[in-house]
């Protein structure tokens, strides 16, 4: 199945070189050049993931961002001029699952998206399942995940995730109480090398815990200082 791709930014020229990179890799592509058109565009059309602009003209990326994030878990690759550290915390607190700096390489632009595709819709954590979760579903606390669906709910209720913030549940939560480090959450859910500046995964552990906890009402992720991450049922 062909995976379709929004592609946001007020510069046309940049949009239309994205397009023709992803045409060329057998991904169909729909354009908005603000925010205000995006935003239409998803109201009426079914994209598989957003490649969004941080400066746009009407409305910026990072409003886009929190508006698409208040009901979709579409997989939302944000790119910006911006290269400050900050820049792209907020950019990843905001919602967004990765943030790739301008200028950059079209074929690295291909590949994140790839990879957050994968990511996305076709997941499957490296870690070997522990024995009561074979069957793709399994508890923590109140909380049922469910793998083939991708989804995450506390009595009911769903909890709205984006495919990394998932990721990084379903890893801790099928093997609860053992301890993974920043470089070994992202080696296992991004599928990249990780560097040691790399802030990405507590931007994530930080914005997944906020979500649980407002959920759950208690923690469920602990930080093992110098360490790690760990779920401990």
């Amino acid at each position: 199945m062909s995976r379709r791709i929004l592609i946001v930014d007020d510069d046309r020229e940049i949009a239309n070189l994205i397009a023709i990179y992803l045409k060329n890799e057998g991904f169909e592509t729909v354009l908005a050049h603000d925010g205000v058109e995006a935003l239409d565009v998803l109201g009426r059309e079914e994209p598989d993931l957003l490649v969004l602009d941080v400066m746009m003209p009407k409305l910026d990326g990072m409003e886009v961002c929190r508006q698409v994030r208040e009901t979709r878990s579409i997989p939302i690759l944000m790119v910006s001029a911006k290269a400050e550290d900050m820049d792209k915390i907020l950019g990843l607190m905001t919602g967004a699952d990765d943030y790739l700096v301008k200028p950059f390489n079209p074929l690295e632009l291909v590949v994140r998206i790839k990879t957050l595709i994968r990511r996305a819709y076709q997941y499957a954590p490296a870690a070997v399942p522990s024995s009561g979760e074979q069957s793709g579903i399994f508890q923590i606390g109140d909380l049922t995940i469910n793998r083939s669906t991708h989804s995450v709910q506390v009595e009911g209720r769903s909890i709205h995730l984006t495919s990394t913030e998932f990721g990084i549940l379903y890893l801790l939560g099928s093997n609860p109480g053992r301890v993974y480090s920043a470089e070994e959450i992202f080696q296992h859910v991004w599928k990249e090398k990780y560097f040691e500046s790399n802030n990405t995964v507590m931007v994530h552990i930080s914005k997944l815990r906020e979500k649980l906890e407002q959920e759950v009402g208690s923690k469920l992720i602990t930080t093992v200082w110098g360490v790690g991450y760990k779920i401990e049922i």
